[in-house]
């Protein structure tokens, strides 16, 4: 009982031991169990009741059949019925959880609408769905917990499944948390761009928030108007998605933070409409407002009951700001929806909890274009797109595997097994016979299908796009070529002692310029098939023997192109640092700036002023921990004639030319190799390339970026 008090301080009486009954099964049916990193596996379970009740607000019913869920979910042989401490509603709200629980992404192909119809099939109340959402939620705020796979499986399972159901139903909060999760996992250098960004001009907002307000103080007060001001920043995957968009920078997205007016007044609607106008007029007067932008949901609000005046203004420096205008009342139902007028007793007598019920009960059941809540802003209500460079599909047994968008069958097959892709005849992708260049799509349930006397060809390298299948049927032909090769050296030479003849090396060169064969073994492997008849090598070999032809071959002459790179120079403090001249600057090695990068300065100790990108690792915590020594800086209008040393990782296909290649592509630009280290990775068949260049600036370093990634044989480039 002191458990529940702790968690639950609210619960008294009937409401507390309902809880506490419950949570004594699940205590002690999850005994023992762990999660991933050692806590008690209860953890679990009183975390999403606590989402439950405290940030969604759903009664003690709910929160108690969180616990039987987790507990009949581990323990089969409980029996809730003759406990006789449960009501109906609690013990059909476990029961649908528990069917929920058992739906795997295989049965839903990743897609959304069949994930709810199942939902809908498996449950009659519709707590049930928003306490599934509360798990997930919990289960994504504990990701780090998980291993590697399962953790990048179920991202996908939010992005795909859980962040769309969360929008359908409203529940605005929990879908962008999930989203902002989903984002720093799969987008980790992009996020870490944003949020450090944002924290990066914290100090700005507040500044704008201040200079805004302040010619609006005298009137506002004279008109007997009480008031709060707020500044509400987007969340960084709102903005990731805007500059994705809008293909801006971060400086681009206008509309980072809003000013948001909320007026302290009586329930009365008519009060309330005429002093939302009555600010709305204050501040257009004394600001350029941009009408096209006007959105009034006072006059008409909402279906779903939303109300609010966005206006978005331009301030003395001619920046755009969104303003927001709204009463207290207002504000409450945009930050919490319906769910804000939710209580933890008499439930079923809320009026606005029951039509709530019925909107989201309609809304599994026949879907609606119409969310259940408000966005907070134009088009932040948008879904996010599934991942665009990756699929995700099936093995029969459900086994969730990740490929390279583009990828076929044949991909497929050898990302199981290298044996398995070799002898692949074809597949059957939900049910139905395809190809082996039949191409897959998230979602696809894909069963392989093989053959004994099947074996890649030359076309197969045309049908694939993962590394590991090309780098796999490049070692079977070859190792197909050097059996051919075999038997044909073999046939080569008992022939030739027959016929008494020899076959010199100047010889062998000579018939294979002739017949065109770049290779010997695929000379020999051609003798060995029939390709090249062996009676025309025998003429061959006495036409040259021959008094009339006794001639000596010109040994083959190699020529070598020179590379050179450009000079080093130490003279790449090209950046000029407000207010702050007569300091030293420095590069910080840890993420090596170059000219044109988004940076800032941090003043050190004793080394003056240290640049950093704003992508750097350290980018977060000297923000955090060191507000105060961040330095404003700013490169000058053309950059300096010495280089920056940044470095390359470059993902390859096992393929000799890749090098050189690699080499002549930055000799075509103002860049130069300083150093080239290649690792080989036999187990994925490719080449792990760490390149460090000097450039001159970021933008000669994106064209050497994009023309490498270019390069036929290059599977990934990326800036470390």
């Amino acid at each position: 009982m002191e458990r529940i008090e702790e968690l639950f301080p609210a619960y008294t009486g009937r409401d507390k031991e309902l809880v506490a009954a419950a949570y004594a099964i699940a205590s002690n049916a999850l005994e023992g169990l762990k999660r991933g990193n050692g806590a008690p596996f209860i953890e679990h379970a009183e975390n999403v009741a606590k989402i439950a009740a405290d940030e969604i607000g759903l009664g003690p019913e709910c929160v108690a059949a969180v616990f039987l869920h987790e507990a009949t979910r581990e323990r089969q042989d409980i029996d809730l019925r003759h406990t006789g401490s449960f009501g109906r509603d609690i013990l059909t709200m476990v029961d649908g959880l528990n069917k929920i629980a058992t739906i795997k992404p295989k049965d839903t192909r990743l897609e959304a609408d069949n994930y709810k119809k199942l939902i809908v099939s498996y449950s009659t109340d519709p707590r049930v769905v928003v306490l599934k959402l509360a798990d997930r939620l919990e289960v994504m705020r504990s990701l780090e917990l998980f291993p590697k796979a399962s953790r990048e499986r179920k991202q996908l399972e939010t992005l795909l499944l859980y962040i769309p159901l969360a929008h359908q139903l409203g529940l605005y909060n929990m879908k962008s948390e999930m989203e902002d999760i989903y984002f720093k996992y799969a987008e980790p250098e992009e996020y870490r761009a944003i949020t450090n960004r944002l924290k990066a001009t914290e100090r700005d907002r507040q500044v704008i928030t201040k200079q805004f307000i302040e010619p609006l103080k005298a009137t506002l007060s004279e008109a007997g108007i009480k008031y709060k001001l707020k500044a509400r920043t987007k969340t960084a995957f709102s903005i990731w998605k805007k500059m994705q968009k809008q293909k801006v920078d971060f400086d681009g997205v206008y509309d980072v933070f809003a000013i948001r007016f909320i007026i302290d007044c009586e329930d009365d609607r008519a009060v309330e409409h005429a002093l939302c106008w009555k600010v709305f007029g204050f501040v257009t007067e004394e600001y350029e407002s941009d009408t096209s932008r006007l959105r009034d949901w006072i006059s008409n609000p909402k279906p779903n009951g939303y109300e609010s005046l966005h206006i978005t203004v331009k301030n003395s420096e001619g920046a755009c700001l969104e303003v927001q205008i709204r009463t207290k009342r207002m504000d409450e139902m945009a930050e919490s929806g319906l769910a804000s007028h939710w209580s933890y007793k008499g439930i079923k007598q809320e009026a606005a909890l029951d039509a709530w019920l019925n909107a989201v009960r309609s809304s599994l059941e026949h879907g609606s274009s119409e969310t259940l809540s408000p966005p907070d802003y134009d088009g932040e209500d948008d879904l996010p797109a599934p991942p665009s460079k990756e699929i995700f599909v099936f093995t029969p047994s459900g086994e969730l595997r990740k490929l390279a968008a583009g990828s076929s069958v044949l991909d497929f097959a050898f990302n199981i097994h290298s044996g398995i892709g070799a002898r692949c005849t074809g597949a059957r992708v939900n049910g139905k016979a395809v190809s082996i260049k039949e191409k897959l799509a998230t979602g696809d349930v894909v069963e392989i299908m093989t053959g004994k006397n099947q074996r890649p060809t030359q076309d197969w390298l045309n049908w694939v796009v993962t590394s590991k299948a090309k780098s796999r049927i490049k070692h079977e032909l070859k190792e197909a070529e050097f059996k051919k090769a075999a038997e044909g050296r073999e046939l080569l030479e008992r022939r030739l002692k027959n016929w008494k003849l020899e076959l010199p090396d100047s010889m062998m060169r000579e018939l294979m310029k002739k017949y065109k064969y770049s290779s010997i073994n695929s000379f020999l492997g051609a003798v060995g098939e029939g390709t090249v008849d062996i009676n025309d090598i025998k003429a061959f070999i006495q036409a040259q023997n021959a008094p009339a032809e006794d001639t000596q071959l010109k040994p083959e002459e190699l020529t070598v192109k020179d590379w050179k790179g450009n000079k080093s120079s130490d003279d790449i403090l090209v950046l000029n640092a407000k207010d702050v001249k007569g300091l030293d600057y420095r590069m910080a090695k840890c993420c090596n700036p170059v000219f044109g990068d988004d940076v800032f300065g941090f003043v050190t100790r004793g080394e003056g002023i240290k640049i950093h990108r704003i992508t750097c690792p350290n980018a977060a915590r000297l923000l955090d921990r060191y507000p105060y020594r961040i330095q404003r800086v700013v490169w000058s209008e053309t950059p300096s004639s010495g280089d920056f040393l940044c470095t390359l990782k470059i993902l390859a296909d096992m393929d000799f030319s890749v090098m050189s290649k690699i080499m002549e592509v930055v000799g075509n630009f103002k860049a130069s190799i300083r150093s080239l280290n290649v690792e080989e990775d036999h187990r994925n068949g490719c080449y792990d390339i760490s390149a460090r260049i000097l450039v001159p600036s970021n933008m000669e370093l994106d064209k050497v970026i994009s023309q490498i990634s270019a390069l036929r044989h290059v599977i990934k480039v990326k800036r470390v």
